[in-house]
C-alpha cells in the first residue's frame, strides 16, 4: 500500500479553499513522500492498496427490469377470463359426453358455436341444441371481455413507456439534474450501485430520456428555476442533490433553492470556470458550514487527461483529490532518462510521479490495452 495523496488540512474551515493553487501547503498534496505523510498528522489520505479477487466472476445485472405479465390486466379480467375458459372447457366435455364425437372435434365444434360461425342444429338432438344456446350466450360474453383485455393490455403498455413519477412516500433518494452526457452516466452508476434515484430534466428530447425510461426511473419534466418542480422531485426528502446540467446558472440557482427548503442537504455542482467552482464552493460552505458542498470544474478535472493523451500516453484513468487531479497513465520506460536504468525507488519524484506497477511481459504478449482482461484483449 502507498499514499497517493493528502487531502486538505483546511477540509473544515469555511475560508479553506479547498484544494485550490492558493491553498498552499495546507491544500492537498499529490504524490506525498513518506516524511511529508509522517508529518501530516490528522490529514485525510488516498491510498492506493493491492486487492485480490477470489471466487467466479459475478455476471453483470440487467438494468431494466421487464415488464410483468400480471400487470397487464385486472385481477378481475383474469378471473372473468378463468371463467369463461372454464366455461368453455365444459361446454367442450359436455359435447362429447352427449355426442360421442372425438374430443378434438367435440371442442372444436364448441368454438364454432361460440364464435357463432356453425350451422344451426336443427334437426339436431335436443341436448345438442341446449349446447349450441349456451355457446351462443357464452359468445356474446366473451366479447366485452375481449375489449377490456385489449384495452387494459394497451394502457399497461403505454404506462411502461411512458415516464414515472416520484412515489408519494419516497425519501433518501438523490435528485439528478441534467440528463445529458454526463448526467446519463452518472444515473446509470447510480442505479448500479443500487441508489434511488429521481432525475429532473427541462429538455423532452434529452439523449438520457429513453434511459430513464428503460430503467424505470421516476423523471420530473420541467424548469428547474420554476416553483414547484423540485418539490415534485421530493427535494426536502432527498439524500443529495447533483446539479449536473451545462449551465452553471441553472446549477447554481438550484443548489441554492435545494439549501433554502433543505440546508443540510448534501450538494456536488457542475461548473465550468475552476475559479468561479471555488468561490461558489467557499460561499456555500460558509453559509452552510454543517452541509455538504462539492463543486467540481469538468473541464479542470478532465484537462490532465486530454493534456496526457496528447503526449501519446495511455490514460488509464483519473481520481478527483478534491479541486485536483490525480492522473494514472501507461508509457514506455524507453527513451525517458527520468525511468530508463532507475528502481521504482529511485524514479520516484514527490508532487510529480510514481511508478505504482510494471508489465515486464515481452512486448509481443503485452495487452494493447491495459485497462481491459486478457480475455477482453483476444
Amino acid at each position: 500500500m502507498c499514499t497517493l495523496a493528502l487531502l486538505s488540512a483546511t477540509a473544515a474551515d469555511p475560508a479553506g479553499s479547498e484544494g485550490s493553487d492558493r491553498s498552499g501547503d495546507q491544500g492537498p498534496q499529490l504524490l506525498p513522500d513518506d516524511r511529508a505523510v509522517a508529518a501530516a498528522t490528522g490529514r485525510g489520505i488516498v491510498a492506493l492498496e493491492a486487492m485480490t479477487h477470489v471466487g467466479p466472476a459475478v455476471p453483470g445485472r440487467r438494468l431494466a427490469a421487464a415488464l410483468p405479465v400480471a400487470s397487464l390486466f385486472s385481477r378481475r379480467l383474469r378471473w372473468s377470463l378463468a371463467g369463461i375458459v372454464a366455461a368453455v372447457t365444459g361446454l367442450a366435455v359436455a359435447s362429447w359426453l352427449t355426442t360421442g364425437d372425438h374430443p378434438l372435434h367435440a371442442a372444436y365444434i364448441t368454438l364454432l358455436d361460440i364464435f357463432a360461425i356453425n350451422h344451426p342444429a336443427l334437426e339436431e338432438a335436443p341436448e345438442r341444441k341446449t349446447l349450441q344456446i349456451l355457446a351462443g350466450f357464452l359468445g356474446l360474453l366473451l366479447l366485452p371481455v375481449l375489449v377490456a383485455a385489449a384495452l387494459e393490455g394497451l394502457g399497461a403498455f403505454r404506462s411502461a413507456t411512458a415516464l414515472r413519477r416520484p412515489p408519494r412516500g419516497l425519501s433518501g433518494h438523490v435528485v439528478l439534474l441534467g440528463l445529458g452526457k454526463i448526467g446519463a452516466r452518472v444515473l446509470v452508476r447510480l442505479r448500479e450501485l443500487e441508489i434511488p434515484v429521481v432525475c429532473v430534466e427541462s429538455d423532452p428530447e434529452a439523449r438520457g430520456l429513453a434511459l430513464a425510461r428503460r430503467m424505470r426511473v421516476p423523471v420530473v419534466l420541467g424548469d428547474v428555476t420554476e416553483e414547484g418542480v423540485l418539490e415534485a422531485a421530493r427535494i426536502h426528502r432527498a439524500h443529495a442533490l447533483l446539479a449536473l446540467t451545462s449551465a452553471d446558472t441553472t446549477n447554481l440557482e438550484a443548489a441554492l433553492y435545494a439549501r433554502a427548503v433543505r440546508p443540510d442537504l448534501r450538494v456536488v455542482m457542475r461548473l465550468y470556470e475552476d475559479d468561479f467552482a471555488t468561490a461558489v464552493y467557499r460561499t456555500l460552505r460558509a453559509a452552510h458550514p454543517a452541509a455538504l458542498t462539492r463543486s467540481r470544474s469538468v473541464t479542470h478535472l478532465a484537462a490532465p487527461a486530454f493534456a496526457g493523451a496528447m503526449m501519446g500516453r495511455q490514460i488509464l484513468g483519473a481520481i478527483p483529490v478534491e479541486r485536483r487531479v490525480l492522473l494514472f497513465a501507461a508509457l514506455d520506460v524507453a527513451g525517458h532518462p527520468q525511468l530508463e536504468g532507475r528502481t521504482v525507488v529511485e524514479s520516484f519524484r514527490p508532487g510529480a510521479w510514481r511508478v505504482i506497477a510494471l508489465d515486464t511481459a515481452s512486448p509481443a504478449q503485452r495487452l494493447p490495452d491495459l485497462s481491459s482482461t486478457p480475455g477482453e484483449a483476444a
